[in-house]
C-alpha cells in the first residue's frame, strides 16, 4: 500500500472510532409523497405508518421557515412540534384508517416568500 492510502485509511479508521451514538434515537422521518410548491402556495401530501409508532415531519419547502403552527390537529393521533421546521407525528395505538393534519408555515425561498398551508393525509396500517 502507499503512504498515501495508509495515511487515507488511518483516517477514515480514526474518524469511525470516535463517532458516538446517542441513546436516545430520535423518530425516523415520516415515509412520504409531498408536492413540494413555493412558499405562498398550498401543498398536500401523504405519509404512512404503523399504529403506535411515530416518525418526524420535516417541512418539505425550500428556503428559510421563519414561522410554523399546527393549523389542524389530527384525529387519530398527536402532531408535535419540534422546532420551526420540523414535526413529529404518532399514530394512535391499535387504529388503522386515515388521519389528516394541517401546518401553516411562513418562509422565503430562492423564487418566492408567504404563508403556505402544507396538509398532510397519513395512512396508518
Amino acid at each position: 500500500m502507499r503512504l498515501s492510502q495508509v495515511a487515507a485509511f488511518a483516517l477514515i479508521a480514526g474518524a469511525a472510532s470516535s463517532l458516538s451514538v446517542s441513546p436516545a434515537l430520535a423518530a425516523p422521518d415520516c415515509p412520504k409523497l409531498i408536492g413540494l410548491v413555493d412558499w405562498g402556495e398550498n401543498s398536500t401530501g401523504d405519509i404512512s405508518l404503523a399504529p403506535g409508532t411515530s416518525c418526524q415531519f420535516p417541512i418539505p419547502m425550500r428556503g428559510t421557515v421563519s414561522s410554523s403552527d399546527i393549523l389542524q390537529k389530527p384525529k387519530y393521533g398527536k402532531l408535535k412540534k419540534l422546532d420551526p421546521t420540523t414535526y413529529e407525528y404518532k399514530a394512535k395505538k391499535r387504529y388503522k384508517g386515515s388521519d389528516t393534519f394541517a401546518i401553516k408555515a411562513t418562509g422565503q425561498g430562492p423564487t418566492a416568500s408567504g404563508t403556505s398551508v402544507i396538509t398532510v393525509n397519513a395512512t396508518v396500517k
